[in-house]
């Protein structure tokens, strides 16, 4: 269909140059992602870390897994965009934003300043609205039935001989 043709490469185009994004210039991102980290360990209780504190990842380690992750959300993206395995690139695609909607969780008040709680809450929708999206696209069929109602019809036309 040709809604999905030019659907797709404009919901990736935002995927695409998020994870570019992140391997050209990883350091703010890594910041994030440490703050992120820091605020998901002194959330969980003790006994669930293990003892585990955020500062056990090096910069460069920290780094490293951002750009990773960055190509990936790229790739991903690039392959829904092409119409590549689109379904498999869509869940990807919403496995890879989850760590963005915990990066940009809200923090306590008096944290932050209003322009950052702002732009922190901006990035909070915007993450929480691709995840759904990328969701939606890896549940869209393209009008075709799925396995499991084929897997049930082969059944059915097995039993009735």
């Amino acid at each position: 269909m040709l809604l999905r043709r030019v659907a797709r490469p404009l919901f990736a185009s935002w995927f695409v140059s998020e994870g570019l994004d992140v391997v050209r210039h990883p350091s703010a991102h890594a910041v994030e992602a440490r703050g992120a980290l820091i605020m998901l360990l002194d959330r969980l209780p003790a006994q669930a870390t293990g003892g585990a504190t955020s500062y056990e990842l090096t910069d460069r380690q920290l780094t490293t897994v951002v750009q990773a992750h960055g190509v990936a959300l790229a790739g991903a993206g690039i392959l829904l965009a092409l119409n590549k395995a689109p379904r498999t690139a869509a869940l990807a695609l919403a496995a890879l934003t989850a760590p963005l909607v915990l990066v940009n969780l809200p923090r306590k008040k008096g944290t932050e300043g209003k322009p950052e709680r702002q732009a922190r809450r901006d990035r909070f929708v915007r993450a929480l609205a691709f995840t759904a999206g990328a969701v939606l696209a890896a549940a869209d069929y393209e009008g075709r039935p799925g396995v499991r109602w084929r897997v049930q019809r082969a059944r059915l036309e097995r039993a009735q001989g």
